[in-house]
């Protein structure tokens, strides 16, 4: 089964991190994932820009409302993901929990399981 696993966290933490401090967070990252790449495990992983370089399109009857930044205003943001390939639930709370310890601080992990996946392609 395929999980995502949404990383959460506050922007303003992680927005104040120095390059040595990114740097290092990115590197314990970089070890899960290369373990879950050897395993057959690893599927697309992203690292959102901040949510000022986001824009929402919000439904509004016919006509859509687009909004510069995100939608809600909450103290965690919605920062990245990963698509895992588990056998279990506990298993994908098994590699949440390796990303949190290699993610000081603090944030949330969200597991959801994914019915539908196309991988796409990005360039032609």
């Amino acid at each position: 089964m395929l999980y995502a696993i949404l990383c959460y966290n506050s922007e303003d933490i992680v927005g104040a991190w120095s390059k040595d401090e990114d740097d290092a967070v990115m590197a314990r990252l970089a070890i899960v994932q290369e373990r879950l790449t050897k395993e057959g495990k690893l599927g697309p992983v992203a690292r959102l820009l901040p949510t000022t370089a986001a824009t929402t399109l919000r439904k509004s009857g016919n006509d859509p409302v687009i909004i510069d930044g995100p939608f809600a205003e909450t103290k965690e943001q919605f920062l990245g993901f990963y698509v895992v390939d588990c056998a279990s639930l506990d298993e994908a709370l098994d590699i949440a929990k390796e990303l949190s310890i290699a993610n000081p601080g603090t944030g949330s992990y969200e597991i959801r399981p994914i019915s539908i996946f196309r991988p796409g392609q990005t360039k032609p």
